[in-house]
């Protein structure tokens, strides 16, 4: 990887900055493209100088990201979408990126999808992802699609949303709460795909399910979540006619939910083989990271103890 030229669009995002921090260690060059670079300014102090390089881009704009990758031996798509934007970001915009990576000459092409992307998925954000997998392997057909279940670290949205619920609800309502996810950390993502562009032999072609060790169901993930964060309140799996009742309305108490999201929770979000343990990578426990970050939720922060009564 040392000095090859790598564009990480969306560098400045939650997983965007694990990866370019990857990549700047691994001795690559790095090429922020954001549609405000000066979101990703932080990243500045962490290469060397001349190292890291900022550009303005759009996804959504063929024109914009075909500048934004310009001479690049390789790209990493990150930008991704839900709602309205989902098919002008998750798929014309993969399309737009992977066809100006092509033109570029880059030699390596990853695409960041997600577990259950299908072109035939019920909701609107997997077949957009789905959709967007077809078209980036149309463009690029090197391209490395890389699809990880849910992802948890220090910034993320989904563990510190949830947790955010336990702290301050009464008592922790959960939708789906049979099916099955595999959770994965940020930092193992990010080596993935520094592993899959070092290595294209390994990877080009090809599409890599990451996960986490730990196989739950969503009901086990709130009731962990809970004790880590010294809590004592009462976990409620509630039935699906409440859930899909709250779905339509959009909003679940302390949290929205949109009925997009409801369907995605249809399924278990579980690899069929996780790809990690083959790229040399072994995968985090959620148990091993996550209560360095989650101390913030406790009542006393980190001096409670492990079960600070809510």
């Amino acid at each position: 990887m040392k000095d090859r030229l790598v564009t990480v669009i969306g560098g400045g995002g939650f997983v965007g900055r694990y990866v370019a921090q990857a990549l700047l260690k691994a001795g690559a060059r790095v090429r922020v493209a954001q549609r405000d670079p000066r979101e990703a300014w932080f990243l500045k102090p962490l290469g060397g100088l001349g190292q890291t390089q900022f550009v303005a881009a759009d996804i959504t704009r063929a024109d914009s990201i075909t500048r934004a990758v310009a001479g690049s031996d390789a790209v990493v798509n990150l930008a991704g979408a839900f709602g309205r934007r989902a098919y002008a970001v998750n798929t014309a915009g993969a399309e737009n990126a992977a066809k100006a990576a092509a033109a570029a000459g880059a030699t390596a092409f990853v695409q960041i999808s997600a577990l259950g992307a299908d072109a035939q998925a019920a909701s609107e954000y997997g077949r957009s992802k789905g959709e967007g997998e077809q078209l980036v392997r149309d463009a690029f057909p090197a391209a490395t699609i890389v699809r990880p279940s849910f992802i948890f670290g220090r910034e993320d949205q989904f563990v510190n949303r949830f947790a955010a619920l336990a702290a301050q609800a009464p008592f922790v309502p959960v939708l789906r709460g049979q099916v099955r996810i595999q959770p994965v950390y940020v930092a193992d993502v990010a080596a993935a795909v520094v592993k899959a562009l070092a290595d294209p032999q390994v990877a080009a072609g090809r599409t890599l399910e990451l996960g986490g060790p730990d196989v739950m169901t969503f009901a086990q993930f709130q009731r962990w979540l809970v004790e880590a964060t010294g809590r004592t309140k009462g976990v409620v799996e509630l039935p699906d006619f409440i859930g899909a009742g709250i779905a339509t309305l959009g909003f679940l108490p302390g949290m929205p939910i949109s009925w997009d999201q409801w369907l995605m929770l249809q399924q278990d979000n579980v690899t069929a083989a996780n790809a990690l343990p083959e790229l040399g990578i072994t995968p985090t426990p959620l148990g091993t990271v996550a209560p360095g970050w989650l101390v913030q939720y406790r009542r006393h922060g980190r001096f409670a103890g492990s079960h600070q009564a809510a």
